[in-house]
């Protein structure tokens, strides 16, 4: 077990969280590559959107969700979170790499698959250790900065990945992405610290991490008992969802509707979606520490916020008129792309906030555990039935109207948005009320503490 310690030097807890966040940004480029690549792969292998989208999410899913948990409770039990994540991300690049070489689509499939099992241990590992990297009054900005990731990723996906599948085939596209992530194992592995497990809880909160723990599902049920968890599981597995399935199928969507070559769409999208989603992550973590500072509702209030306004601009994105473009030389740029920057600026609220809110809920050696289980609902949901819904409704509508059956589907999922918004508002109240009961314990215990 670690040993609890103190806080790493500026420096060191800088340059920590950069690798952390420099492998969160491959490990969603790796994730997500099919995304750019999903129609030569597709038309190579001779499979239906349905089956892509089963792929490209369920598959993934199911193994991800299953080897969380063992990763996660090995974190929260004192095992080093450093070398979870190193070890981790030289599988899942490793794996990356290989699903560019495959020959069958069998084979594609395991090796996305082998993916999701090394990124399985990037995410909760990797969230926990940031909230020891700092305090609380500064956890949601240092969150943001770690969420920025899959923003990143999408950029480079979208917009270097399209010009490397159209100039040198899909298959190039994952062995140029993967190999970057064995040498950032190494370099978590020689550079990154992991601060130990509670370094800034209370004394009373050291005290009570050193209780004897209970076994997995008892800890499991304790954290999905406290009150407002579920509710922000519910709330971000919908929009996970949508996020998921609009993620993967946009690109597709823009190639269909606009006519445009594959790297176009994928530099346009990526960079639309890619920067103001980058920008929207910081802001909200940013604003979202200042406002929790006299009211900490706002740490919900701002995700479904969030989630309820990017709507509009998704919709204008996909039902905006196809022939509507500006020119850039020879270059058309589609009216539609400024309205999914504005979706994707909007919708990015949500993913930082989730977790810093679960991150404030537990306790230290709580924390993999429970964003284990926030991942397992936005993984098994978002990324297991976002793509593959999308996929069946756009071949359900395909077959009554050729041609537009993925705008509609999209469409439909995007509507999806006001459950989230639902579930976000209905967590505030109890998720305050656990804040300020958790406040009070501490102060008890503290107080017993004093005492003689």
């Amino acid at each position: 077990m670690q040993s609890d310690k103190s806080p790493l030097s500026a420096n060191r807890t800088r340059l920590t969280l950069l690798l952390l966040s420099v492998i969160y940004v491959f490990s969603f480029i790796d994730r997500n590559l099919i995304a750019i690549v999903l129609e030569p792969i597709k038309q190579e292998f001779d499979v239906s959107d349905t089956v892509m989208g089963a792929v490209s999410g369920l598959a993934f899913a199911v193994l991800y969700s299953a080897v969380s948990f063992p990763l996660s409770r090995m974190a929260d039990r004192g095992t080093n979170r450093r070398n979870i994540i190193a070890v981790c991300c030289g599988l899942w690049s490793l794996a990356t790499m290989a699903s560019g070489v495959v020959t069958q689509f069998w084979q594609f499939t395991l090796a996305r698959m082998t993916v999701a099992i090394g990124e399985a241990g990037g995410t909760s590992p990797s969230v926990s250790m940031v909230s020891d990297l700092y305090p609380p009054d500064k956890r949601s900005f240092a969150i943001s900065l770690y969420m920025i990731g899959p923003h990143v990723g999408l950029l480079a996906a979208m917009a270097l990945g399209g010009w490397i599948a159209q100039e040198h085939g899909w298959r190039a596209v994952f062995i140029f992405f993967g190999a970057p992530g064995l040498l950032l194992a190494l370099l978590l592995y020689v550079l990154g610290r992991d601060p130990g497990l509670g370094v800034y809880d209370t004394e009373a909160e050291h005290k009570a991490r050193q209780l004897p723990q209970g076994k997995f599902f008892s800890d499991v049920f304790t954290i999905m008992r406290i009150k407002g968890f579920f509710l922000i599981c519910m709330g971000t597995a919908v929009a996970g969802m949508v996020g998921y399935g609009y993620g993967i199928w946009a690109p597709t969507f823009m190639v269909r509707n606009f006519d445009m070559p594959l790297a176009q769409a994928g530099l346009t999208f990526g960079l639309a979606s890619g920067i103001f989603a980058a920008a929207g992550s910081m802001f909200s973590g940013y604003y979202c520490d200042k406002l929790n500072t006299t009211d900490n509702r706002w740490q919900l209030r701002m995700p479904a916020l969030g989630v309820l306004i990017s709507m509009p601009f998704g919709f204008a994105f996909l039902l905006w008129p196809a022939d509507a473009f500006w020119l850039l030389g020879s270059i058309k740029i589609p009216h539609a792309i400024m309205f999914a920057a504005g979706f994707s600026f909007f919708n990015s609220w949500w993913a930082t906030l989730a977790y810093a809110a679960i991150s404030h809920l537990v306790s230290s050696s709580q924390r993999a555990t429970s964003i284990a289980l926030l991942s397992l609902f936005l993984t098994l949901f978002g990324a297991g039935f976002g793509p593959l819904l999308t996929g069946a409704l756009s071949d359900v509508f395909a077959s009554t109207n050729p041609g537009e059956g993925l705008q509609y589907a999209i469409v439909v999922m995007i509507s999806l948005l006001l459950l989230s918004t639902w579930f976000y508002y209905r967590a505030i109240s109890p998720y305050q009320q656990q804040i300020m009961a958790k406040t009070l314990s501490t102060q008890h215990r503290e107080e017993n503490l004093i005492r003689p």
